[in-house]
């Protein structure tokens, strides 16, 4: 699941050249200049498409997008719920 997250986020922000690097700690909002408003529409976007579910304006929380790690356990239970 973290490999897969990983490379969504690395083509939704079109960084596939420095995710290779990233870590469950890799810091997220504030730390990829990618990562913006705008772009956390297109992440979340991808994430929908790629795992086959759909994310309510009631699911996000901003600390999803605090780490990869955490990013990766927000798809984590998604599924888990979805399923």
């Amino acid at each position: 699941m973290f490999d897969h997250v990983k490379t969504v986020l690395g083509e939704a922000l079109q960084i596939e050249d420095r995710t290779p690097g990233m870590t469950r700690g890799t810091l997220l909002l504030g730390n990829l200049p990618e990562l913006d408003s705008m772009a956390v529409v297109t992440v979340l976007t991808a994430l929908e498409d790629n795992f086959g579910f759909i994310i309510d304006d009631d699911d996000l929380v901003s600390d999803a997008f605090l780490t990869l790690g955490s990013l990766v356990s927000f798809v984590e239970d998604k599924a888990r719920r979805c399923a």
